[in-house]
């Protein structure tokens, strides 16, 4: 199959397989005129609220909320360390996932019980303070509705989220994660969400989807968003530092060594908006479940739960919005995955992987996901592979 197939005017497809609601979405999204100049499809798109996870938008004036969705700046960072899988003979890696689990607080709600558990926290916690509260009152960040989102500050969530031990094609160990802005961050969406929908109810907008409303610029609620956006984005990012220096310790601390010689780091959002100019116009670029694939750019690109994932570095493919797959994209619901497999499926798919066995990670098997080597097929013209990784660890909460 040729890629990209068009879909519509103002709609690409970088995807072979692909549902009837996620073409509809992303063909009702383009039909706004705030659109410019079309909208693209990644090899993982699927339905989402609102618009396809997997969709890349560029809108010209104007920002809309939903599309980054309420998980602001939710992404992956990925550490290689100077250690292969030879240096894990004899140790048992179970211990290893529950010290993980001790180090990094998961699932919804589970927060850190204290700041001072480890030393590092405090100065991003300074950092973010300082962001959220600069010299203009007009434009400071509101963060009244999460009083405790200090205590968020590295911790994993549950849902799709995962830490995970990995071991590219030379057998050398890397440090995996995927989480984004916690709580604080879904409210801050949650927050500008309806404010978008306010402001076009009160310009009489009408709209196709309500999910689409947007927020105008020169208007007090889109600098106000725009701030708290990338406070939240910010947030995501140092989230992901703070439990790639935990992993970091507990590795270290597991295999007996002094540090695990990190040779290299990769942090990338694949849930937020960017300006940027695209033919000489401002537009603000919105990636909902996408990475940055500039030509160059290092990106990286999960699998789902047992599945292999990838360090790719992007080709710039101007027509793709300079973007790539966020993952594998899911192929079933999280109900229909549930009623579909059993405890046993998943035993059976994750092989000789140390997870957490349990009927809470049923929706997560990778049958529930399209297959990954179909996503990286099609995102030939997108990105070129630079390691596979395989899991040796799979941590997730609930």
């Amino acid at each position: 199959m040729h890629l990209p197939i068009q879909l519509s005017e103002k709609v690409f497809s970088w995807a072979s397989i692909i549902d009837k609601t996620t073409q509809d979405q992303a063909t009702s999204l383009a039909s706004l005129p705030v659109i410019n100049p079309h909208i693209a499809l990644m090899p993982d798109a699927h339905a989402g609220l609102g618009s396809a996870v997997g969709t890349v938008i560029p809108t010209v004036g104007v920002v809309i909320p939903a599309a980054v969705g309420v998980d602001i700046g939710c992404g992956m960072i990925a550490a290689r360390t100077s250690y292969t899988t030879a240096d894990l003979k004899g140790l048992d890696l179970v211990r290893l996932r529950d010290a993980l689990e001790h180090a990094i607080p998961m699932s919804a709600g589970n927060y850190n019980s204290t700041l001072n558990r480890f030393p590092f926290t405090q100065e991003r916690i300074i950092e973010l303070e300082k962001l959220a509260a600069p010299n203009s009152s007009t434009f400071e960040v509101d963060l009244s509705h999460s009083p405790n989102w200090r205590l968020q500050l590295g911790t994993l969530g549950g849902g799709n989220h995962f830490i995970e031990l990995c071991a590219d094609e030379q057998d050398r160990l890397w440090l995996f994660l995927h989480s984004g802005s916690r709580g604080v961050g879904n409210k801050i969406a949650r927050v500008h969400i309806n404010a978008a929908k306010d402001q076009c109810r009160s310009e009489k907008i009408a709209l196709e989807n309500q999910d689409h409303a947007y927020l105008r610029e020169g208007t007090l609620a889109f600098d106000k968003h725009l701030r708290e956006l990338e406070w939240a984005q910010h947030f995501a990012l140092l989230n992901r530092e703070e439990m790639m220096d935990r992993f970091a310790w507990a590795l270290a601390d597991f295999m007996g060594i002094k540090n695990i010689g990190e040779v290299e780091r990769i942090n990338a959002h694949h849930n937020y908006t960017e300006k940027i100019l695209i033919d000489d116009l401002e537009v603000y670029l919105t990636r909902k479940g996408a990475i940055d694939a500039s030509a160059g750019k290092p990106g990286l690109i999960p699998g789902s739960m047992g599945d292999r994932s990838y360090i790719v570095e992007g080709l710039g493919n101007a027509q793709a919005l300079w973007s790539a797959p966020h993952g594998a994209g899911r192929a079933l619901s999280r109900t229909a995955a549930k009623k579909a497999f059993t405890i046993q499926d998943l035993q059976d798919a994750m092989g000789d992987i140390v997870y957490k066995p349990g009927r809470a990670w049923i929706d997560e098997i990778p049958s529930a996901y399209k297959p990954i080597e179909t996503v990286m097929r099609d995102a030939r013209s997108l990105v070129k592979i630079r390691h596979t990784l395989r899991q040796l660890v799979n941590v997730k909460g609930l």
